[in-house]
């Protein structure tokens, strides 16, 4: 296979910082247009990185016959119409995360990706990357025995100012179903626990109006602020889901397994690993091994998966359809009052 010609559509901060720089540093692949919503915004991005073409029509760069792959870094609102027009036009994708706005529209992706010989990747969770392996290996070692609960924690303070101008993150049509940080945690863990099967939500929206200097005036928050979630594991655990956007002064983030046999807490931030058998005293830290380390590597993996058909695995339209479910019945669950089955 020759030069791999790449075209990028939204070039936000993780595809300014990530997979630009990640697509460029790989031999023989070269990014040759972005596409922007606006001329100088692409135009910026473009003389940033030596990238050759700026566009603002993102259907008309997904119909370009001297592209092999496209990469979508917009809002979650473009990710399935930008990637099921880029598979039908023969294209490899790689979609940033949240996959989709909402369930339906992740099926519709996973869709079309089944219809083609592309290759279709999610950008993975970050979370926990580097500790992959190792979390993995404390878990085959049976540090935790049959697990039994995991609590994850999720709170910030970001939006206790309702002053403060209205994120993306807070508007349903730039968004959708997705909570805050919900989805990418709840991803991070389905790698080393498995999936939910069954999501009990509660969830609020504390500030209801916040300024918007794009339109002017007020515009209505209709992404929740706070959302608390009791799940069933498909091992049969208990999980409990505690997130917010509006709890000053609440501490790092985190994820706490405890089993049978012992316990495992996963710390987000910084990111650290501690564990400990039942007859243990305390929580010890578990190192990370010399050598080379697992993280990212989402633009090696992608360009892995179209040269050698290697299969995607952080991660793939299947598995972000499974995950996408999650959030979906956190939704319809605090909507309707009743547990939803995933």
């Amino acid at each position: 296979m020759g030069t791999l010609r790449v075209g990028i559509i939204g070039a936000g901060g993780n595809t300014k910082g990530r997979h630009i720089p990640g697509l460029q540093g790989i031999d023989d692949v070269e990014i040759v247009a972005v596409c922007n919503c606006s001329h100088a915004s692409g135009a910026k991005v473009a003389d940033q990185f030596g990238i050759p073409d700026v566009m603002t029509d993102w259907r008309a760069l997904v119909e370009r016959d001297d592209l092999d792959a496209v990469v979508i870094g917009t809002w979650p609102y473009m990710h399935a119409p930008m990637s099921i027009a880029a598979l039908n036009a023969g294209k490899h994708v790689l979609c940033e995360a949240r996959m989709a706005m909402n369930l339906a529209e992740a099926r519709a992706m996973l869709d079309a990706a089944n219809r083609t010989d592309r290759v279709a990747q999610i950008v993975p969770s970050p979370m926990m990357l580097a500790w992959d392996a190792v979390i993995r290996a404390q878990i085959a070692a049976g540090v935790l025995g049959t697990v039994r609960e995991i609590h994850v924690r999720g709170l910030s303070g970001g939006g206790v100012d309702a002053s403060a101008p209205v994120h993306w993150r807070q508007r349903q049509d730039m968004s959708g179903i997705n909570i805050m940080n919900l989805g990418i945690v709840y991803e991070t863990l389905a790698r080393y626990f498995g999936h939910a099967t069954t999501a009990s939500a509660a969830t609020r929206v504390w500030n209801a109006t916040r300024p918007d200097p794009e339109a002017g005036g007020t515009r209505r928050v209709d992404v929740p602020e706070t959302a608390q979630v009791l799940a069933e594991m498909e091992s049969g655990a208990l999980a409990v889901f505690q997130f917010s956007s509006v709890a000053a002064h609440a501490g790092p983030s985190r994820a706490e397994a405890y089993g049978s046999d012992g316990t495992l807490i996963l710390e987000f931030g910084p990111e650290n690993l501690r564990a400990a058998r039942a007859g243990d005293e305390g929580l010890a830290d578990v190192p990370l091994p010399d050598g080379p380390r697992a993280g990212w590597r989402v633009e090696e993996d992608f360009v892995d998966s179209i040269r050698d058909g290697a299969p995607v695995e952080l991660t793939s339209f299947d598995e972000g359809v499974r995950y996408m479910a999650f959030p979906e019945a956190v939704n319809q669950s605090a909507i309707a009052g009743r547990r939803i089955h995933v």
